[in-house]
């Protein structure tokens, strides 16, 4: 019986032969699928990779992603403990925001991720991430706030839009909105599993 990491590990060689983006991947250097846990219970989603992504394979490795990391070491994780994706697993050229066409031509390996790894719980790193789980989603009234939502195969789930870590970056206000909200989580899965099992 092939585990969840072995069923990853296929889907990404699916992927790369089946090329749903060719332009996007012919000017990138890696593809970024996906590191972490393939059991965990939170998947965090981005749009798509940077240049650092771009060069090392590896989703979140530049500053956004040492912001990153100080947001998960304030909830006691590592980013060994959750898996961390992007909906476009190419770097679109120059650090430009994923097309509608490349985001719905990735959708459905990010969604076969999910279903592999069965989290409880989709955090949502920006607009464009959190958009195509909910597409009237606005990030400055949004952020934080849990919802459940469907997806077929898997059943509810949890779903928490952020800010996009480089948002704070240069916002020092944003800084600690995203902390307070990333505070929440563990939280906001205990209710929704106690929600869950009565």
């Amino acid at each position: 019986m092939i585990n969840q990491q072995q069923k990853l590990d296929q889907l990404r060689k699916k992927l790369q032969s089946q090329n749903p983006t060719p332009s996007l991947a012919k000017n990138a250097r890696n593809l970024v699928f996906g590191s972490g846990d393939p059991n965990a219970d939170i998947v965090i989603i981005g749009e798509a990779p940077g240049k650092n992504e771009d060069e090392s394979g590896e989703p979140f490795v530049g500053a956004s992603g040492k912001r990153l990391n100080e947001m998960l070491a304030q909830i006691n994780l590592t980013r060994q403990d959750v898996y961390i994706t992007n909906i476009v697993k190419y770097r679109p050229p120059e650090n430009r925001d994923p097309k509608d066409s490349e985001k719905d031509a990735h959708m459905e390996y990010l969604l076969e991720q999910i279903r592999i790894i069965q989290p409880t719980a989709l955090v949502t790193l920006g607009r464009h991430s959190g958009q195509v789980f909910k597409q009237d989603l606005r990030i400055s009234d949004d952020h934080g706030v849990a919802e459940t939502i469907t997806i077929d195969g898997l059943g509810e789930l949890l779903f928490i839009p952020q800010y996009h870590p480089a948002a704070s970056l240069y916002n020092g206000k944003l800084r600690d909105t995203l902390f307070a909200d990333f505070r929440a989580i563990p939280q906001q899965i205990l209710k929704f599993s106690k929600k869950e099992n009565k």
